[in-house]
């Protein structure tokens, strides 16, 4: 039965799809069975794991899988090991149908089980255990789609940028994360905070990252990730045949180690 880990923060320009795409590809770099959901309709991830275009996926995305709860007809495969539920657009339309049972206005009614905020836990039912683990990028929003990721999920990583709204975001965002503990559906546990996009020239950021520290001392990752060229031109290269990518991945290493170690999992495992 896979572990599913969860990212997320209701703020843009966080570096949610990176670290997800980072996650997903560490975890199969050293033998893991990963299905990565992309829960952001901008698919960004999608774009990120597969250097297509999110609209190539109309039609065949996360959206159907869940409406349809077939998620094997919807599978993208990066490669043997690395599985993709894509996003698009569409996937906007996600209220609509929680709320109205249909798509469009006058759409025929798409009826489902559960409560509203149960449809991507129950959806996983149905392929969870082909995997080891499942890494969900969420939008930058206190959405439907983001309440349904946390409830589905076993542990929960929240991203950190240096900055006023990034703090102010933080405690709305681990409510969430505690209210999504009260359905029972997963333990979803807040695993830790990653501080990511740190500017090193200025002072401001230092003092962010260590006001957060000081803050949730139990909750901070030790790791800090830093603004770095190889790791943004990840969007451009990709993770195959990109000639940086060790580089690219170098200040993720110990992270990855911090994840694992949080999880109980040996790294040898």
């Amino acid at each position: 039965m896979a572990t599913i880990i969860s990212l997320g923060l209701q703020k843009g320009g966080v570096g949610k799809s990176t670290t997800a795409g980072v996650l997903a590809h560490l975890l199969v770099r050293d033998g893991s069975k990963v299905l990565a959901i992309d829960m952001d309709s901008q698919g960004n991830l999608s774009e990120l794991l597969t250097d297509l275009p999110s609209n190539d996926f109309v039609g065949k995305s996360v959206f159907e899988a869940i409406i349809t709860k077939q998620p094997k007809d919807y599978i993208y495969e990066v490669n043997e090991n690395l599985h993709l539920l894509p996003a698009n657009n569409y996937l906007a339309l996600f209220a609509r149908w929680l709320y109205t049972k249909r798509i469009g206005t006058n759409d025929e009614r798409l009826p489902y089980d559960g409560t509203p905020y149960e449809q991507v836990h129950i959806m996983l039912e149905e392929i969870k255990d082909d995997y080891d683990y499942v890494v969900i990028d969420t939008p930058p929003a206190l959405s439907e789609q983001t309440t349904n990721a946390l409830v589905a999920s076993d542990y929960v990583i929240t991203l950190f940028e240096c900055s006023k709204f990034c703090y102010s975001a933080i405690p709305n965002f681990l409510d969430s994360i505690y209210a999504a503990q009260e359905r029972k559906l997963n333990k979803v546990e807040p695993i830790g905070i990653l501080r990511t996009l740190t500017d090193k020239r200025r002072t401001d950021a230092k003092m962010f990252n260590e006001i957060i520290a000081g803050d949730y001392p139990d909750l901070v990752f030790d790791t800090i990730i830093s603004r770095k060229a190889s790791t943004g031109r990840l969007s451009f290269y990709g993770f195959e045949d990109n000639h940086e990518i060790n580089d690219a991945l170098s200040q993720y290493e110990d992270f990855y180690k911090e994840v694992l170690n949080r999880m109980g999992v040996s790294k040898n495992e």
